[in-house]
């Protein structure tokens, strides 16, 4: 009787398990991301996407995308902070038409060796554009999924070169007063600005964002260009920006200076920090039905295994 023998296989040859498990999930991320894309104008219809937007297609990241089902166009576009058209959900989508978006320029500026100013145009044109599914976390308990179109905001700041003295950005938004309705409010210190530290502007995930679900970004949702920053809070992803400085001084952000017991630098999600009038425990996402159960929230919005090593050695509950 013959025996079956096992080859010998040196250990040199055999996959590390955390290698492995990161290409079991890249191939998940691909199927189900392939399969969203795949499902074309069934897809587009069911999330109810606006046609009529012009198209902006992009080459679909499965790295940088989660399995999570995406929220639909409807309530992407329609539920919305954005307190330069108003505090309410849905002022955005009422009063957001009214904002200028063409022609639209981005100074990029500050501690760089060269600084440029680009028209909305040449910065939809200066890397591949992809689509990425982010989960969006709001300060307020809620989120979304959301497939953005864009790219890493790396690929814009390498093109100005940032000096050894850039330590941080900025960015800031437009300030529209006869087309913005909520500026003379004074919730805030007009214009929005919001601020990363640079390896935080320089993560791969950091995106500009110029469209959504295929299409355009809409006005509403931070037209032409914004940010995109997983991990943390959705006020530190600014909307409709119009500059980005590059500098050696840690900045105050709108919040910052507006609120500052309540809305630290960072602003990395994190569930064991509550905001001051509410829990970070857990979230609603926008979509499901008002009864349905809240989700546990996930320490850096579930990004940790690609962003916590920025923060090693930092205590997260002082540095909120």
């Amino acid at each position: 009787m013959s025996r079956f023998r096992v080859p010998f296989v040196p250990a040199s040859e055999i996959t590390p398990e955390e290698i492995y498990r990161e290409r079991r999930r890249w191939l998940q991320q691909a199927a189900a991301l392939g399969a969203l894309t795949a499902a074309g104008p069934a897809a587009i219809a069911a999330s109810g996407v606006d046609e009529s937007r012009p198209d902006l297609p992009g080459t679909a990241n499965a790295r940088h995308s989660v399995l999570d089902k995406p929220t639909s166009w409807r309530d992407i576009t329609g539920y919305n902070n954005f307190y330069e058209f108003g505090t309410d959900k849905g002022d955005p989508r009422r009063h957001a038409g009214r904002m200028v978006t063409e022609p639209w320029t981005v100074e990029v500026a500050g501690e760089v060796l060269k600084p440029r100013t680009f028209d909305i145009d040449a910065l939809r044109k200066l890397a591949p554009l992809e689509e990425r599914v982010y989960r969006l976390r709001c300060v307020e308990a809620w989120s979304m999924v959301i497939p953005w179109i864009g790219y890493s905001l790396s690929e814009l700041l390498r093109q100005v070169e940032p000096t050894g003295n850039a330590k941080y950005v900025t960015f800031e938004t437009a300030l529209q007063p006869d087309n913005m309705p909520g500026v003379s409010r004074g919730i805030l210190d007009w214009p929005y600005v919001e601020a990363l530290r640079m390896d935080e502007a320089m993560h791969p995930l950091t995106m500009l964002v110029f469209g959504l679900y295929g299409k355009v970004l809409p006005n509403q949702n931070g037209a032409p260009m914004r940010l995109a920053v997983p991990w943390k809070y959705g006020f530190k992803s600014g909307k409709s920006i119009v500059r980005i400085r590059c500098v050696e001084e840690k900045p105050l952000s709108s919040w910052m200076i507006a609120a500052p017991t309540e809305y630290g630098f960072y602003a990395n999600v994190n569930p064991e920090v509550p905001h001051p009038r509410w829990s970070q425990a857990s979230e609603r996402r926008i979509g499901t039905h008002i009864l349905a159960p809240r989700e546990k929230t996930r320490m850096f919005n579930g990004y940790g295994e690609q962003v916590a090593s920025m923060y090693s050695g930092m205590d997260l509950r002082r540095d909120f």
